[in-house]
């Protein structure tokens, strides 16, 4: 238990400053007690919120830190956690609303300070771009570790082992991804469905765009710079699929405060957490472990995808959302469990 908890020393201690800001923040707004108090419950449950949404994050982000080099794994879990928090949790809002409201960047957190209602309304009508854009880009991730040849370990083998099979046909995954598309741009508004495609379209060709990069910089001629080109390649993975992973959180913020400083709070906490659990999970190699955990984690990322569709044509709870999420890595980790027993009575 002391061992656990040494990996989460630095998350819970900005949990209580996080917790004490908001409370103040809370006061400060409201001038009463109550509003303090207010401000930190919400603050707790964004915090929850990101962690239910980021977990199988964790897990994704494990597998392939453990490729990477001890200084690249360093840099992406220093640098990593100042652009997930900062980054995604206060810049990114703050560009959404320069650019749909073409305003500063000093109007726009005064907007958010002084006008937070309207400023949450901008955030709401980005969200389609971000939805089709954040969807495409996990449904991509998700489908290329099913859709692959080399993949050795099933856990829904009656389906895992059909995709594997179906490897052989280049370019089946951007296929099985452009006809989802097309099937939700058939149903949404006509007016939405410009946006819709424009963003997914860009979702797909970031993902390309970034496993390019990757595959250009591990196949450097330069031998002795190799490890540390290939650690490029991978932090700019990483770092794609964390802002792809916290658009979810970040848009659902909004339906319980307004408030951005709030937000940012909260959410923080939450990525803190995620990088806890990453680095647990590397350093005691819980992936190996459990062998069927991080098929739990791709699954879930698959479901939210398609979920980040479906926000566009009806309302979904983030908490049915990260529930999903958290009951898929359990059945995957139960799986593991029971999967063990057997190996070991055998």
């Amino acid at each position: 238990m002391t061992v656990t908890l040494h990996y989460f020393r630095w998350a819970i201690l900005f949990t209580a400053v996080g917790l004490g800001l908001a409370y103040w923040l809370g006061v400060s707004s409201t001038d009463s007690l109550s509003g303090g108090v207010g401000f930190l419950l919400i603050g707790a449950v964004l915090a929850v919120l990101e962690i239910s949404l980021s977990f199988d994050n964790a897990i994704v982000n494990a597998n392939r830190l453990q490729t990477m080099t001890p200084a690249w794994q360093r840099r992406f879990l220093t640098w990593g956690i100042l652009i997930a928090v900062f980054g995604m949790r206060v810049v990114f809002p703050l560009l959404i609303v320069v650019v749909a409201a073409g305003i500063g960047p000093v109007a726009a957190i005064h907007l958010a300070a002084s006008e937070p209602q309207e400023y949450a309304a901008i955030i709401g009508d980005a969200h389609l771009s971000i939805a089709a854009f954040g969807g495409t880009f996990l449904m991509m991730v998700a489908l290329t570790y099913f859709v692959d040849a080399g993949k050795e370990v099933d856990w829904i083998r009656s389906l895992e082992c059909q995709l594997r099979r179906c490897a052989s046909v280049r370019g089946l995954e951007i296929a099985l991804v452009l006809a989802v598309i097309m099937a939700f741009a058939a149903i949404l508004p006509d007016r939405d469905t410009a946006t819709f495609l424009f963003a997914a379209v860009a979702g797909l060709l970031t993902f390309l765009g970034v496993e390019v990069i990757g595959h250009l910089l591990d196949a450097s001629s330069q031998a002795a710079n190799m490890a540390k080109q290939g650690g490029v390649g991978a932090f700019l993975y990483l770092e794609v699929l964390d802002a792809s992973f916290s658009f979810d959180g970040v848009i659902g913020a909004f339906a319980l405060t307004q408030n951005l400083f709030l937000i940012a709070i909260g959410l923080g906490i939450g990525a803190f957490y995620v990088r806890s659990m990453t680095i647990m999970l590397v350093e005691r190699r819980t992936l190996a472990q459990f062998r069927y955990l991080e098929h739990g984690a791709f699954y879930s990322i698959l479901l939210l995808s398609v979920i980040m569709f479906a926000q566009l044509i009806w309302h979904i709870p983030e908490l049915v959302t990260g529930l999903i999420g958290v009951c898929l890595i359990g059945l995957s980790l139960w799986s593991s469990i029971q999967h063990n027993r057997r190996q070991s009575a055998a």
